[in-house]
């Protein structure tokens, strides 16, 4: 009973600072971590100085990342939805929605490992893998994506759960636990029990252990809190879930999950038009994507630290609690992201050549800093908008309006980012092609804030700010 009074206070009592910062820090101290043993196989394979490898590994990566969509759709769907039922009072039928998000994202992992594995091959050439790269990006595919994808889903899903319950602590232990078992791992399996030229294999290999460890601990952790919350894992609770239950799942689920996928098709886009320009040019914009995600990541930490508060203040009618988080959380991240600029420009370069050694003297590792050195200067730039993209739309899940998160996802990547791609490349080459995130991430920003501002003047009774 004393754990639901605590639930109860901070989504509706604890000061709003107080609040945000309860659900941030262990949120965003799980991003950074997770971000940071999603840097670390880059890193240690950059230390063999074979900047092939570390285009291999950026090939492979936005095959990968698609598992965090899929993880989206089960634990940001039914995340959202277990808020706000348990903010109606609807405590038995959140725990059926917990259990067919756990279930649901098992199945999806399994069909989407399979189609890896069928199609491997064909989709590493689509994805514009060469000679040099290819059985590199095999090696990666086939542990972190083809074993690893279970894991990795339903460990990401099951945390999505637990912090919508209230227990973001939870939640990011166990991510946290698995990002420091992937940093340890690394260079025993990459560089001591396998042989030399087996890096990529070992880095894969560490990766797919950790998440093995961190999808135990939320399993488990899901298993023992369901007692004194509206959550579960038992099967017999997700088949006792009801019908419009599934729509409003869905109804929010599958436009988070477009909006994390079209992102990475947008990314598999850009590797296959960088790739065009050369591998070390595709190796290049690979550190970058790795390095910018730091923003990215507390920022997305901030969102998703807001989502359930916000999703229980709009189902109790709480819209003033509602519009004071959504207000601090801005706040937060724009200031992210303004200092963020500033150290990637004055940076650029060591923060670069972290991902990469070029202490061997290898030509074409040094020339793959020079280009990644120019290409973040560039895409830096784009943070705050990135950031209100992604605020706005941890907003429109947070209240329910699947209706516009799908609009903006698919207008954000299909309508301003994807063609702004094609079209600064064809005028000015590789350059064109990295600044074509800051034009389309602005515009995709400016029309999310549109589409929020008018569901929110037909739905909620605050005064507009």
């Amino acid at each position: 009973m004393k754990k639901e009074v605590s639930r109860k206070e901070l989504f509706e009592t604890m000061p709003i600072g107080k609040a945000l910062m309860t659900m941030a820090v262990p949120t965003i101290i799980s991003q950074l971590v997770n971000l940071i043993y999603s840097l670390v196989d880059t890193i240690f394979i950059g230390q063999t100085g074979d900047a092939y490898k570390t285009a291999a590994v950026t090939l492979v990566f936005t095959i990968f990342m698609m598992t965090i969509s899929f993880g989206n759709l089960f634990g940001v769907g039914g995340g959202s939805l277990i808020a706000r039922l348990s903010g109606s009072g609807q405590e038995k039928e959140a725990k059926a929605v917990s259990s067919f998000s756990y279930w649901g994202a098992f199945t999806i992992a399994l069909i989407y490992s399979f189609l890896i594995w069928v199609f491997m091959d064909p989709i590493l050439n689509f994805l514009g893998a060469s000679s040099s790269t290819l059985e590199f990006g095999r090696q990666y595919v086939w542990y972190v994506v083809i074993l690893g994808d279970i894991p990795t889903i339903v460990s990401g899903a099951g945390a999505q759960l637990l912090r919508n319950t209230g227990f973001s602590k939870e939640a990011g232990f166990g991510l946290t636990m698995g990002g420091i078992l992937n940093i340890a791992l690394d260079p025993l399996f990459m560089f001591v029990l396998l042989p030399k030229g087996m890096e990529v294999a070992g880095a894969a290999i560490a990766t797919l252990i950790s998440n093995v460890i961190s999808f135990i601990y939320v399993t488990w952790k899901m298993h023992t809190l369901s007692k004194e919350s509206p959550l579960s894992i038992h099967p017999k609770d997700a088949f006792s879930i009801r019908k419009r239950d599934v729509a409003s799942l869905f109804n929010v689920g599958i436009p988070s999950a477009l909006l994390t996928g079209l992102f990475d098709v947008a990314n598999m886009v850009l590797n296959s038009l960088m790739a065009g320009h050369g591998d070390l040019q595709l190796a290049a914009i690979g550190i970058v994507m790795k390095a910018e995600r730091l923003p990215n990541a507390i920022n997305v930490g901030i969102g998703q630290a807001m989502l359930p508060i916000v999703a229980y203040n709009y189902a109790s009618g709480n819209h003033d609690r509602l519009n004071a988080v959504i207000n601090k959380a801005r706040l937060w991240g724009y200031s992210v992201s303004a200092v963020t600029i500033i150290m990637y420009e004055l940076c650029a370069g060591p923060i670069c050549s972290i991902f990469l050694n070029t202490s061997a003297g290898a030509a074409e590792a040094a020339q793959t800093i020079v280009f990644a050195e120019l290409f973040l200067r560039i895409r830096c730039l784009a943070a705050p908008f990135q950031f209100t993209n992604y605020n706005t739309s941890f907003c429109m899940q947070a209240v329910g309006y699947g209706s516009g998160t799908l609009i903006h996802s698919c207008v954000r990547e299909l309508v301003f980012y994807i063609p702004f791609m094609f079209l600064l490349n064809a005028l000015f080459g590789q350059t064109g092609l990295v600044s074509a995130v800051v034009s389309g991430e602005a515009a995709g920003g400016v029309f999310a804030l549109w589409l929020f501002r008018r569901w929110k003047k037909k739905n909620l009774s605050f005064k507009l700010d």
